[in-house]
């Protein structure tokens, strides 16, 4: 069978009350990435976080973990553009990304477009209400296509985020547009707990999406499950030839007390390798997603 794309999103928004090792730090994620490498992880997935976990968006945040992971290992980078706590136009939300390009010590090999907009308030399941009622993921039709000819510019690859069908049909659109090229690299982000605004974390939540992939379209796929156990969904993804996106960004997994990324990245080799699917090395994946050469700015 194929290579596994192994992904390991190591902190997100997610706090530390349910589980203590979510980096939040530069030091933290560049000693997170290193050890997630070492289990056959062969991209790492960070947000900015300050020393109390709020949001961090300032562009030497970014400059100091991504230089720290190179001198560490090769892992493959993948930062964030700030999610719904960087509320800035196109240029603002890429504009770490812009500085991080001026070396090839700080330089990335992804950047991200959630391909779409959404509702993403909190859900409380104990009260049946919600905790919040005004955050929207806004990503207009104009900035995607502000991201995507920026991501081109700069030769990273797309790193595309589908959180329900409208999602994937507007990539549809951008690959008959030639904004987005083959192969397209499409994360599917399912949500559980306290986020409704993806597909369930359920084998029919996955078909949901998988079904309407376009059939004439290259297109390599990845899931994660914000806010649920993907655990509970990687036999299928791994038979079915996807690829994995998991860590404690995403849910603490206490299930196995106070686990680290690292352990939970060596728990999905452990399955795949017995399903007859080795991870794929940094090189091959490369390969597999027809990875160019990063230009870096003069």
């Amino acid at each position: 069978m194929d290579k596994i794309i192994i992904e390991a999103r190591v902190n997100e928004l997610a706090p530390r009350d349910e589980n203590k090792n979510v980096p939040f730090l530069p030091s933290e994620i560049v000693r997170d990435a290193k050890a997630c490498f070492d289990e056959g992880a062969s991209i790492l997935h960070y947000h900015g976080r300050s020393a109390d976990g709020t949001p961090e968006h300032a562009a030497e945040f970014y400059l100091e973990t991504n230089a720290g992971i190179r001198d560490l290992c090769p892992i493959l980078i993948h930062p964030t553009l700030g999610y719904v706590a960087h509320d800035a136009d196109a240029m603002g939300r890429f504009a770490a990304v812009e500085e991080m390009m001026k070396h090839p010590s700080t330089a990335p090999d992804f950047a991200p477009m959630d391909v779409g907009s959404v509702n993403v308030d909190w859900w409380n399941p104990s009260d049946n209400s919600y905790d919040t009622t005004n955050l929207i993921y806004k990503n207009s039709t104009e900035t995607l296509m502000h991201f995507a000819d920026r991501i081109k510019h700069h030769g990273l690859k797309q790193y595309l985020v589908s959180w329900n069908v409208s999602f994937t049909r507007q990539i549809e659109a951008f690959m008959k547009m030639g904004v987005i090229p083959e192969p397209a690299y499409v994360c599917f982000c399912l949500t559980d707990g306290i986020m409704l605004a993806g597909h369930p974390g359920t084998p029919e939540g996955l078909d949901a999406h998988t079904v309407f992939l376009p059939k004439d379209r290259n297109i390599i796929w990845t899931v994660v499950n914000y806010k649920g156990n993907l655990l509970l969904l990687t036999e299928k993804i791994i038979k079915q030839g996807g690829h994995i996106s998991i860590g404690l960004g995403d849910y603490p997994y206490t299930e196995f007390g106070e686990p680290t990324n690292a352990e939970i990245i060596a728990k999905v080799v452990e399955q795949a390798r017995a399903l007859g699917r080795e991870p794929a090395t940094v090189e091959e994946t490369r390969q597999i997603l027809q990875m160019g050469e990063v230009r870096v700015a003069a």
